[in-house]
């Protein structure tokens, strides 16, 4: 009996043995779950779940019309990828826009491949593949890496096996957060492009990367003169910082002064830090001591 209730479920198709709880599949290792996962079946909508580790927050209306539109006539041609969470019910993996156009042409159900993974592994499939997305920008690229590296736990060098990059251009993105978020608006926004980022992420100050931003739109400089005016801006401010060896007398001073090794290190502009050296936990509490007026 038991083998005929089995045949009969594969007869009804793959969906079959998802919707009914006598041959559910939870997991790798069950039954019948090689005939489920990777393969297509048609899911209804009422089914699938938004995936909450979506890196993308903006879906661009008309784009969205445009695909519901498309899928109105052609229905959809990729289908989407979900995991499976409890019994009939699924999360996105991928395909978040593909679900959004299908709800508002109205249509029931859409093709998708299962999956059954753990949140870690949801969570890094969903970025890997927006990140291999085309349309989307340099800073939700940069995003998606970064919450590669703090939520998953990878690696720059493990982030490029992941996604087929070099560790490099992962490095080039990854410099573009370093920006004021003024300026990373304007390259999500077209206003600059991510060479132009690249270039500012050399700006320590973020004073001085809105100012150098808003020339580069002003006057539509290139990638080319933005690098070019950088580097002239850095070597002004090099030129200018005092080194180091300028202040061997006032370090001779305190050192005399506190009976300790100090470092007076220049930042330029009359800024600076001071360091006072110790070599075991009795010098750094005779420091302190003096330091507060007790010896």
């Amino acid at each position: 009996m038991a083998k005929a209730t089995k045949k009969q479920a594969l007869g009804r198709g793959l969906s079959a043995l998802l919707s009914d709880p006598n041959t559910d599949i939870n997991s790798a290792q069950d039954k019948n779950a090689d005939q489920v996962i990777g393969q297509v079946i048609n899911l209804a909508l009422d089914r699938i779940q938004v995936n909450p580790f979506q890196p993308r927050t903006h879906f661009d209306d008309q784009q969205l019309q445009e695909l519901c539109q498309s899928i109105k006539e052609l229905g959809v041609i990729q289908p989407i990828t979900v995991r499976k969470t409890d019994f009939n019910t699924f999360q996105l993996v991928s395909g978040e826009r593909r679900y959004r156009a299908c709800r508002l042409a109205g249509v029931p159900s859409i093709p998708a491949y299962v999956r059954i993974a753990n949140d870690q592994e949801s969570l890094e499939m969903a970025l890997v593949e927006n990140i291999q997305r085309q349309d989307l920008d340099a800073i939700e690229i940069a995003l998606s890496y970064q919450r590669l590296m703090d939520e998953v736990q990878l690696t720059q060098e493990m982030m490029a096996l992941r996604v087929g990059k070099q560790r490099s251009t992962i490095a080039n993105y990854l410099r573009l957060l370093q920006l004021d978020p003024i300026v990373q608006s304007g390259i999500r926004d077209g206003f600059i492009t991510m060479g132009h980022g690249k270039a500012l992420a050399h700006v320590t100050s973020a004073k001085q990367q809105i100012q150098f931003y808003e020339r580069i739109v002003a006057k539509n400089l290139s990638v080319r003169a933005t690098e070019a005016m950088v580097q002239q801006q850095n070597t002004h401010s090099t030129a200018k910082t005092p080194k180091s060896g300028e202040y061997a007398t006032q370090q001779a001073a305190l050192s005399h002064l506190w009976g300790t090794p100090v470092s007076i290190q220049a930042k330029g502009a009359g800024k600076g830090t001071v360091t006072f050296s110790f070599k075991s936990v009795k010098e750094l509490e005779e420091l302190t001591k003096k330091f507060i007026g007790e010896s």
